[in-house]
């Protein structure tokens, strides 16, 4: 009996375009295996537009489905489009040149070194053994050394570096997992430490503070279990009391001066390598490392020379050696990324600089991160996390957003992508404005963007709004807290309307009132506040954002208790006689910025009254709390307005722990009875919640439970911070549906 036949596949010949992730990622290489395994002929190239790839032959189904099932770990395809063409009969699969045109693709960012690499830095077999810059398709530098698309080494800082044969063999083996790796080098061909390993860890050891030229930027580190060394650097930083992170070599190294959990586990060891917040243990470090704080920034060593670090310094350690890795930015200045430009401003800082010929081409801070309602959120978006695009819910025209004065970053949309900057700072030096610009420059150039509007805050103050109308586009201005709530409705992809709770240390409101915690309806380019806090007044202006001290004297006289202000605050002399102004003179503006109202607790409990860096009150405050606490009817709404003057007049009967528990807890209620408030009238559940505040993981966690509790349904910031850093976000989408001039 005849068998039964087999039926032939007819070959074809098919032209896919992939966009996203792409390049930089090891795409080509895997994309050639693929095709030589499935017996496809055709080519694959990079291309301004992404990569394209033509393949021919009967398993052209096969290769489709392996395509995005096995892509590389870094790669991520946001569109895949397939046509089929004329075969061509062609044999043999090949890596053709990259072509230019419009950019619509995207550089992926730089990724911590991976398994593989760090076996071949201690394998005495290797040519990559103990080498400071080993590398490959899977990890190491890649945004911050690039200087445009489409990715190939002549466009990177590696362009300098011409490869040796065993580095040119491997970059052109389909089976080396360097086959176009960009920054590959090895010894023989590649970038050059200026210092031996030894030399730095002896430093280390005995005390002393070493600059170290990274990825993004130089990092200033020290032996972080030594008291006078993490306290030298800060002094010569200047840098009175601002946590420092710690780097450590693995996980392992974790446990001993940490408790993280597996979610912050998982976080740490991810190749964004981000600096993560966990609970810290006591007495595990030099007491001057995270002084007044419950939890500590911990990273992994995430560079060849990181780790090569850790292994010179940990012979005989009898604990795990940590490390403190603190951004080399003296003064407030931007990141120091320049080799002779280390020399001039970290002379007097590190007894060591250590420095490398690889030219660092955007600086990047290192990311920050927590785990907050059970998820990853940003503190910092930076290496790591940029320039990896916010996918937007529509279309909309080309926009450059400039972001805040504080924690800036910009924002350039391009179709239904934002690219958001890595944190550039504030904007308070001509050299941060230097930076500022660089980025900005970098972006549109990078990305082949030409705006058609100008975004910028409400506050004509911010050196953000006063340099709009240098780039002769159309400016929109867009309310500071409006703008944090469209952020985080536009990460999650919100188009309706949604309520907001912008818990905020300041921002402008559009009738010049100094706003900071507000309910805001937000519905595209538009919205109108439901409801406010009660204001206090803001005594001294900006100075009563540094001294604490004086919005608890402001509280005081807000609960009639004014009289008892220089009693309350001994140590401040001008406490009674400010009262007595309050009471008396010329009132000062008000604020109802939930970020003062931090303040205020914070100075009547004495946890701080004045503050050597932003926030400091409202994290010492935070740290206290175990289990937030309510104190019963220690807030009132009366429909618009939220006090919690009832908690206030209580707050003296309480100790620092006891207050701040309570604050916390009493907090959670009056913000979840002032939003039912709010849904009820509006008919909208969704809620974001955003703003400086809500990086206060206490608040945060518990207002988010107890919305879920009441029928309401929470949305955090996860991809951007909620504070300023996510701000250009915000003004990007609304400006996209604000009619520009002419329009």
């Amino acid at each position: 009996m005849a068998g039964t036949p087999t039926l032939a596949v007819a070959a074809e010949r098919i032209r896919v375009r992939l966009s996203g992730a792409v390049q930089g990622v090891g795409m080509r290489p895997f994309v050639h295996r693929l095709a030589t395994q499935c017996g496809l002929s055709g080519f694959v190239s990079n291309g301004a537009d992404g990569v394209t790839i033509e393949v021919e032959g009967s398993r052209t189904a096969d290769f489709l489905t392996r395509l995005t099932a096995e892509r590389p770990p870094l790669a991520s395809i946001d569109h895949l489009g397939v046509e089929t063409v004329p075969q061509t009969g062609g044999a043999g699969f090949v890596i053709r040149q990259s072509t230019g045109g419009t950019v619509t693709t995207r550089i992926v960012a730089d990724a911590a070194t991976c398994a593989d690499c760090l076996r071949e830095l201690f394998d005495p077999a290797s040519r990559f053994f103990h080498y400071p810059f080993v590398n490959c398709t899977h990890c190491g530098p890649r945004y911050t050394i690039t200087r445009r698309l489409p990715y190939d080494r002549p466009q990177t800082s590696m362009a300098g570096f011409p490869m040796c044969p065993a580095c040119a063999a491997d970059y052109a083996d389909p089976a080396n997992r360097r086959f176009h790796a960009e920054p590959i080098a090895c010894p023989a061909c590649g970038p050059r430490l200026s210092h031996p390993i030894k030399l730095i860890a002896e430093t280390v050891r005995g005390g002393g503070i070493v600059a170290l030229k990274g990825i993004g930027g130089f990092h200033l580190m020290c032996d972080a279990r030594n008291e006078p060394a993490v306290a030298a650097l800060r002094q010569r930083k200047g840098r009175e009391a601002k946590p420092f992170a710690v780097m450590v070599a693995n996980l392992a190294s974790l446990d001993a001066i940490v408790r993280p959990t597996a979610v912050e586990a998982a976080l740490a060891a991810s190749s964004a390598s981000p600096i993560v917040l966990m609970d810290a243990i006591p007495g595990a470090l030099a007491a001057s490392v995270s002084p007044g704080l419950a939890r500590l920034g911990m990273i992994l060593a995430y560079t060849p020379l990181h780790h090569l670090l850790f292994a010179e310094r940990a012979g005989g350690a009898a604990s795990p050696f940590a490390l403190v890795a603190t951004s080399a930015n003296p003064g407030g200045e931007p990141l120091v990324v320049d080799d002779a430009d280390a020399e001039r401003r970290l002379h007097g800082i590190a007894d060591l600089i250590v420095t490398h010929d690889r030219p660092i081409v955007i600086r990047a801070d290192d990311s920050v991160m927590q785990v907050i309602a059970g998820a990853p959120s940003y503190l910092r978006r930076a290496r790591g996390g940029v320039p990896d695009p916010i996918e937007l819910a529509e279309d909309g025209p080309a926009v450059l957003a400039l972001g805040a004065h504080l924690k800036s970053t910009v924002t350039v949309t391009r179709g239904r992508e934002a690219f958001v900057s890595q944190h550039i700072g504030d904007l308070d030096t001509a050299e941060t404005v230097r930076f500022w610009t660089e980025t900005i420059d970098h972006l549109l150039s990078i990305l082949d963007v030409r705006p058609d509007r100008v975004v910028c805050d409400l506050h004509p103050d911010y050196r953000s709004s006063q340099l709009a109308d240098r780039f002769g586009l159309p400016v929109i201005r867009v309310q500071h807290h409006a703008a944090h709530i469209a952020a985080i409705a536009a990460e999650h992809r919100l188009t309706g309307p949604v309520l907001g709770l912008a818990l905020d240390g300041h921002g402008l409101g559009p009738n010049g009132e100094a706003w900071g915690g507000e309910m805001l309806r937000v519905d595209g380019a538009g919205w109108r506040a439901l409801g406010h806090l009660a204001t206090l007044p803001l005594p001294g202006g900006d100075r009563a954002a540094r001294e604490p001290w004086r919005m608890g004297v402001a509280a005081l006289h807000a609960i009639g208790q004014g009289a008892t202000a220089a009693a309350r605050f001994p140590t401040h002399p001008l406490a009674g006689p400010l009262a007595a102004r309050l009471a008396s003179g010329p009132q000062p503006i008000v604020t109802s910025s939930l970020g003062r109202l931090f303040d205020a607790v914070a100075a009547l409990l004495g946890v701080r009254t004045v503050q050597a860096y932003e926030g400091q009150a409202a994290m010492e405050l935070e740290a206290l709390v175990r289990t937030p606490r309510t104190t019963p009817n220690g807030w009132t709404w009366d429909g618009n307005r939220l006090s919690f003057a009832p908690f206030l007049a209580a707050l003296d009967s309480h100790d620092p722990q006891s207050g701040a528990e309570l604050f916390h807890g009493t907090l959670i209620a009056g913000l979840t009875e002032m939003a039912l408030a709010g849904a009820a009238a509006s008919g909208i559940s969704t809620i974001c919640i955003g703003g400086g505040c809500a990086m206060n993981r206490v608040l945060t966690e518990g207002l988010a439970a107890s919305l879920t509790a009441s029928g309401l349904t929470p949305i955090l910031a996860r991809q951007l911070p909620p504070n300023d850093g996510g701000l250009s976000l915000g003004q990007a989408v609304m400006a996209r549906l604000t009619p520009a001039r002419g329009d």
